[in-house]
């Protein structure tokens, strides 16, 4: 599988090569066609860093829209980004959603267990994020946040139990190497790549993303138990 690291559950991502903040949004915009926004960025205030957004208790702080009009502040264009990065270079990268990509968000830990069972499958990803609130993100085609909910129950679970969601038009998520607070920056677990331009259909990942998850989610109540 082209580019792909950390298969199992206990797989750590790997220190991966710094990257400007500006040259991520061009090159996504550049080479991925996607579109891409400046979000909100983390200052350093008495010794702590703090979202630009200036609340304390921002709740993704420096990674998210800084206006409700963000929508139509995304850009396709490598020039444009370059131009919005240059006059804020420490702004997070983000992805709207709905548009060239819907992303199926599932837990860390079931997202390892279900890229090993798509290595062993021979299934072909798109790009794949890791989150420092421990989710991964499969990049999917347009429209699959709104099919989800029934893939899943055709399988025989429910998406909401076995934290199974699509995220799609009208939303966005960050791109790597976006910091948020401090809990770390988002990184590619599957890298965007000539090989996975073309992405897969969210009915080709669902099965062994639905699995996974509903494997976490019974050792989860288990341990509860």
């Amino acid at each position: 599988m082209e580019d792909l690291i950390g298969v199992t559950q206990a797989a750590q991502i790997p220190r991966q090569r710094s990257e400007q903040l500006l040259d991520a949004a061009v090159r996504y915009a550049e080479e991925r066609h996607w579109d891409v926004f400046p979000g909100t960025w983390l200052e350093a205030v008495d010794g702590r860093n703090r979202c630009s957004c200036g609340d304390d208790g921002c709740a993704a702080p420096g990674a998210h829209a800084p206006r409700p009009d963000w929508a139509g502040q995304a850009t396709g264009s490598a020039a444009a980004a370059r131009r919005m990065w240059s006059k804020h270079p420490k702004a997070s990268v983000l992805l709207p959603t709905g548009r060239t990509f819907d992303v199926l968000d599932v837990p860390e830990s079931a997202g390892f267990l279900a890229l090993a069972r798509m290595e062993r499958m021979e299934l072909t990803l798109g790009p794949v994020t890791c989150t420092p609130d421990r989710r991964m993100m499969f990049f999917v085609l347009p429209g699959a946040a709104a099919k989800v909910a029934d893939l899943v129950r055709t399988l025989g679970w429910n998406a909401e139990s076995i934290d199974l969601t699509g995220i799609g038009e009208g939303h966005y998520v960050a791109g790597p190497p976006t910091r948020v607070g401090g809990r770390g920056a988002v990184q590619w677990a599957c890298r965007p790549t000539p090989a996975n331009r073309w992405l897969p259909d969210a009915e080709e990942l669902i099965s062994p993303l639905a699995y996974a998850c509903a494997r976490e989610a019974a050792d989860a109540r288990t341990r509860l138990s």
